[in-house]
């Protein structure tokens, strides 16, 4: 029998292969594309990356089918009924480029630049966040906010740069494949990075203990050598309890604590209000594996910290984060190999951080009118020690008020009504926007609000430095593989073409996609055609560069009792708090909501919300699955794969999922996957008040005070069965 022409002797076809970089999430993934006749028709892990080694994830092997979706936005596109109709008509690039910039130009002259923002995070790319970084910086516009500014990594780079003056508990840091402990706490990488998973299991490899804190079982708990499952919320109070352990028993670096660590007796002091048996009540871990966790992490050195999303969606985020840093700063795991690394960036690279710290940095006058500044100057102010973001929650609520100003335009490159928390008042603001437009690749319920849709093109058609999160050392080169698919641009190009139109200027030295890219490597004495020649730049690393020139604090030291959180008026020791609605704290709420709820829970198939079309990844995970403890479900008549509806307080609606029953969590703990949607569902709201958590979830106050955090794990809620319809 003839083979099929399309699958016979399939190297004979392949014209070219190109090394370049997934961006599908944080990882930055190597890659080889095979391609075609202008077309990619086959991706794999590229095994010559140091990064990956070979190993992709279905989302960064299924970008085939992303990239060429029939789905895709695939032109300009302009709202021709009322907002939310899904009335649409294609026009021209040159068309929605003037209409845009003459808009932006407009609401600039009319109302000033604190009228204008834009959001980013989920399916948005990081490629394009100097570039719009520019954009406000052309305009001495104040105010861009990142989803989750308020949680994610921002709160860890807080606790991280007034404890150590550096960023090294999170994405970027731990030294896990040559550490001796790993504490992986409140994270899961192997569905969240699984770069990070892979390494931990190097380390694993090569006898490193692992204890997992988390209040699900999940896949890195059962590789976990010890599995700590506490109540949720209450982190603050297990790093506080192992401290006050370690401390008593004499336990940590006392050579490195006299030398290098400022606020020890305070610190000491402090812990000794969480003696085992009071954390133990406080978290629901007993007492002994308290005990034989702060040992195994004791004696097993070197030892890595790992903090992750668990930690920070709570009200006392930072302290929590800082509860936990105080374990490798006390043991002298600093910059030293298989612990916590220090910044290692390239000499004369120029990176993310340093381009908007310096080259893109505003006067004070401007950064302190950032919507949150007032209340959350370690995130929003001239003082921001987190990538200056405005306060989200914040943010929202000035669309809707006014206050403390009007916000009167947004580009929304993100899918800002799965993303955030009160997904419904987060309608109300972008309803109430006198101009709406947005960066995606599929028309998302977010999308279907704006004015003008200007669309991306996938990372296949794209030049730039790829600088991954997982490695300070490193970085490689995107190369664009194809031209940009339909009638799609590079985010880049659009917001440069967007700026020029305004009458406005980029700084001279990157005013091109080209000049951005020379920039970011010029100064190491290459340029960017050369980078691409070879691929990507591994570089040394240097361990305990604090030797030389100190810690990047005000003391030059670890500052455990910091002089930063004491100058703004905040406790310079971690605490614990308890969250504000909780059995403990709000005993009526939970009477009618007996069940604690956990969100997020990231699997490694969807990167928030972007992913929910393409069909090898929605085959793994179909639908939304509520965990519920086989105890729970069969006290409330659920049984396994019913459909269920969940409820908050504050009468905020409900949410439908699917019972996956399971031991992971506590019979009084449910766990709910946000960012859902169904993109199948045809109209403008694809589902999302039906099955996206952040539905029902509050983004009023109180919030973390440093921040401005919000509970979204630890908070109460209700579950009960969905009734099917009576025949007839």
């Amino acid at each position: 029998m003839d083979m099929p022409k399309n699958i016979l002797e399939p190297e004979k076809r392949i014209k070219r292969i190109v090394r370049t970089y997934c961006d599908r999430c944080h990882c930055g993934c190597g890659v080889l594309v095979y391609v075609e006749n202008g077309k990619a028709v086959k991706v794999e892990g590229d095994p010559d990356c140091p990064v990956n080694e070979g190993a992709l994830c279905p989302k960064g092997l299924a970008i085939l089918q992303f990239a060429y979706h029939p789905d895709r936005i695939k032109q300009p596109l302009k709202r021709t009924g009322r907002r939310g109709a899904g009335q649409w008509q294609p026009i021209s690039w040159d068309e929605g480029l003037e209409e845009v910039a003459a808009r932006f130009k407009e609401i600039l002259e009319r109302y000033g630049p604190t009228a204008i923002t834009w959001s980013w995070g989920d399916a948005a790319l990081h490629c394009h966040y100097l570039t719009k970084q520019g954009w406000l910086y052309a305009m001495n516009a104040p105010n861009h906010f990142h989803s989750d500014a308020h949680y994610c990594f921002h709160p860890v780079m807080i606790a991280n740069k007034v404890t150590f003056g550096d960023f090294i508990t999170s994405e970027t840091g731990p030294d896990y494949q040559n550490a001796r402990c790993i504490m992986l706490w409140g994270g899961n990488p192997a569905m969240s990075h699984p770069v990070a998973a892979r390494n931990i299991m190097t380390g694993r490899r090569r006898g490193a203990k692992l204890i997992v804190v988390d209040p699900r079982f999940t896949e890195m708990a059962a590789k976990a050598d010890l599995f700590l499952q506490p109540r949720p919320a209450t982190d603050d109070a297990l790093a506080l309890g192992i401290l006050n352990i370690v401390i008593r028993e004499e336990l940590y670096d006392k050579e490195f604590v006299t030398k290098w660590c400022v606020g020890f007796d305070e610190l000491k002091k402090r812990v000794q209000e969480y003696p085992p048996q009071r954390v133990a009540e406080i978290t629901w871990i007993e007492k002994e594996e308290i005990i034989r966790a702060a040992f195994m992490y004791a004696t097993n050195r070197p030892g890595t910290v790992h903090t992750r999303m668990g930690t920070l969606m709570n009200t006392n985020s930072i302290q929590t984060v800082r509860a936990i840093c105080m374990l490798p700063a006390i043991f002298g795991d600093l910059d030293v190999q298989g612990g916590n690394l220090l910044g290692n960036k390239p000499l004369g690279f120029k990176s993310r951080h340093e381009i908007i710290s310096q080259d893109l940095k505003q006067s004070p006058e401007i950064e302190d009118q950032r919507i949150g500044a007032q209340d959350f100057p370690l995130l929003c102010s001239s003082k921001s020690l987190a990538h200056n973001n405005s306060h989200p929650p914040s943010v929202i609520h000035a669309m809707v008020t006014g206050k403390p100003y009007p916000i009167e335009a947004l580009w929304v490159c993100n899918n800002l009504l799965l993303a955030l928390e009160d997904a419904k008042e987060t309608k109300r603001a972008l309803l109430n926007l006198e101009f709406l437009v947005g960066s995606d690749f599929f028309m998302t319920p977010t999308m279907e609000l704006c004015d003008i849709i200007l669309p991306p093109c996938s990372y296949l058609a794209r030049d730039e430095v790829a600088q991954g999160y997982h490695a300070t050392n490193f970085f490689g080169v995107r190369q664009k593989v194809i031209e940009p698919e339909f009638d799609t641009r590079d985010e880049r190009e659009i917001t440069y073409e967007i700026t020029k139109r305004m009458g406005l200027k980029f700084p001279a030295e990157w005013d091109t996609i080209e000049k951005q890219n020379e920039m970011r490597v010029r100064g190491m004495g290459m340029t960017f055609a050369e980078l691409k020649s070879k691929g990507y730049f591994l570089g040394p690393i240097q361990y305990k560069k604090y030797e030389v020139k100190g810690f990047n604090t005000p003391s030059g030291k670890v500052e455990l009792y910091s002089s930063i959180l004491e100058k703004f008026g905040y406790d310079p020791l971690p605490y614990y708090q308890e969250n504000p609605e909780t059995p403990i704290s709000a005993p009526e709420i939970a009477r009618d909501y007996p069940l604690i709820l956990i969100t997020g829970g990231r699997h490694v198939v969807y990167y928030h919300g972007s992913n929910k079309q393409i069909p090898w990844l929605r085959e793994i995970v179909p639908y939304p699955a509520l965990q519920i403890h086989p105890q729970t479900a069969s006290a409330l008549d659920i049984r396994s794969e019913d459909w269920v509806w969940i409820e908050a307080p504050r009468n905020r609606g409900r949410v439908k999922m699917k019972v996956e029953l399971t031991e992971a969590v506590h019979p009084h703990v449910v766990h709910a996957p946000s960012h859902w949607w169904y993109p199948e569902v045809k109209d403008t709201e694809h589902g999302c008040w039906e099955a996206n958590i952040n539905a029902i979830l509050t983004n009023d106050p109180p919030y973390d005070p440093i921040c401005g955090a919000t509970p979204l794990r630890g908070c109460q809620c209700r579950v009960y069965k969905v009734e099917e319809p009576e025949n007839g």
